[in-house]
């Protein structure tokens, strides 16, 4: 009997220590998926030097929510390097990892994202027209897996006429760098259309789709007594905006740019969506969506901050007095 009872003890205690081991495991587990850390991505079309300002703007955002890139967050960055199918292999790679939260930075990108997956959320960082370009239904309310920033504001290229024009008081002639496959350069154009019939200034419209098409654009610029250039949003004149604003400067033509980066490699002027500004937004919108929002709820923004920045010492190159009415005005200027 007291065999018995000594035999059921034991097996007793047996049974409460694989209880416990089994309660211990399963704690563990539980706390490790309760702990994991959240992969975020980062998708360019550009290289990364292009887009530094950009990605710096889009940390400091986590930053000021709280998150430490390998504490509470899993940072990885994806660059295209200006090709367009090294950008779609690279969503693809992306969307088979099972990252969290995708971050594009431009069309090409969320194209490709877009393309890739209908499940992870896609937060763009500076679309320029995401309704026009098919990726959202509509600003209020997205309807998919695609929300964030929109940096559409095709009233602003219109202002960059005026601009020059207090500037160039003598401008007749301006030429206009775009590209038709970009969503919204047509109505940036009609905007400076509008301007142009006001202040009595002619436009010229040159068509930047391949890099090839820079130095063409410039001749035809150049031969065209070009007393100004408006470069519109395109993302072959961002890759390769060392080559345009050299190329500005060299002419001798004062130059306005959609992005303050082609102003602080050089270039003259920009007035000009805080592009930075956006992506310090998208952090919010990655916070959002890992506390468990849907894209599909969260209204697209518009930006809301603008800015003029001036180069004068490239001012000073070209041979162009910046009036102090123009300089008063300005966020910034580099000298």
């Amino acid at each position: 009997m007291k065999k018995n009872s000594r035999l059921i003890a034991r097996h007793s205690v047996l049974c409460a220590v694989l209880g416990a081991l089994h309660f211990a495991l399963c704690y563990s587990a539980s706390a490790q998926q309760s702990t994991k850390i959240p992969r975020v991505a980062f998708l360019g079309t550009a290289s990364a030097s292009v887009v530094a300002d950009r990605i710096e703007a889009f940390r400091k955002g986590l930053r000021d929510l709280g998150y430490v890139d390998e504490q509470n967050i899993l940072l990885e960055y994806r660059f295209g390097e200006g090709k367009s199918d090294e950008v779609s292999s690279l969503a693809t790679e992306l969307a088979r990892s099972k990252v969290d939260v995708i971050v594009t930075a431009g069309p090409a990108a969320t194209r490709s994202a877009k393309e890739a997956t209908v499940t992870i959320p896609i937060v763009m960082g500076n679309e320029g027209d995401p309704v026009g370009s098919g990726f959202v239904a509509s600003l209020a309310r997205p309807g998919g897996n695609i929300t964030g920033l929109s940096a559409f504001a095709p009233e602003i290229s219109g202002k960059q006429l005026e601009i020059l024009k207090e500037i160039v008081p003598k401008l007749l002639h301006v030429f206009t760098l775009g590209n038709s496959t970009t969503p919204g350069n047509a109505q940036a154009l009609k905007e400076i259309e509008l301007a142009a019939q006001t202040l009595g200034v002619q436009v010229q419209y040159l068509d930047v789709r391949i890099p090839k098409d820079i130095e063409t654009a410039f001749r035809s610029a150049t031969k065209g007594r070009a007393d100004v250039v408006i470069a519109l949003q395109n993302p072959v004149l961002t890759f390769a905006r060392k080559q345009v604003v050299t190329l500005a400067v060299k002419n001798r033509i004062p130059a306005a740019y959609h992005s303050v980066e082609f102003v602080e490699d050089g270039g003259f002027m920009t007035y000009s969506v805080s592009i930075t500004d956006l992506f310090r937004r998208a952090a919010t919108y990655v916070d959002k969506i890992l506390k468990a929002a849907k894209p599909a709820e969260l209204p697209v923004e518009q930006p809301t901050k603008f800015e003029l920045v001036i180069n004068l010492k490239t001012a000073k190159q070209i041979g162009v007095t910046i009036p102090p009415s123009v300089l008063a005005r300005a966020d910034r200027v580099i000298k």
